[in-house]
């Protein structure tokens, strides 16, 4: 599958069925960190989870499985990454895959850097600064 590279944000949600509509709830952390706007239109596209059976069963699953995802980077592990944001704590904020977030301090945004993942928890990373890049590298 090719995604891409206007793609905005990219996490798991349920699809709900609310009054003859189906409704995809947003994570107030993709708003939040400004990836998303409130009252903008954007294209959507829904895809199944690995969990999803490959059948074109319609019956629905009484207790759907739950699919865990571990984090896309290990402790020790050095990307050069360009800084998207910057968190109300002034830390620098990047996305690898699947939208997981890298929280990297002294850093600027828009600024392209080596760094090292010192720490990792389920949802979310810390690194250090390695090494600037320069854009023309």
């Amino acid at each position: 599958m090719e995604i891409s590279d206007e793609l905005r944000c990219l996490f798991s949600g349920k699809v709900e069925e609310r009054d003859r509509s189906y409704v995809v709830e947003v994570p107030e952390q993709e708003i939040r960190l400004g990836e998303l706007q409130a009252d903008e239109t954007y294209r959507v596209a829904v895809l199944p989870s690995s969990a999803t059976n490959e059948t074109n069963d319609t019956e629905a699953d009484p207790q759907p499985e739950q699919v865990t995802q571990t984090p896309p980077v290990q402790e020790g592990e050095q990307r050069t990454v360009e800084i998207e944001d910057i968190g109300d704590q002034g830390d620098g904020i990047t996305r690898v895959e699947r939208g997981f977030v890298v929280i990297v301090p002294d850093t600027k945004q828009s600024e392209r850097v080596t760094i090292e993942i010192t720490d990792v928890r389920e949802n979310v990373a810390f690194a250090e600064v390695v090494e600037r890049v320069s854009y023309y590298e």
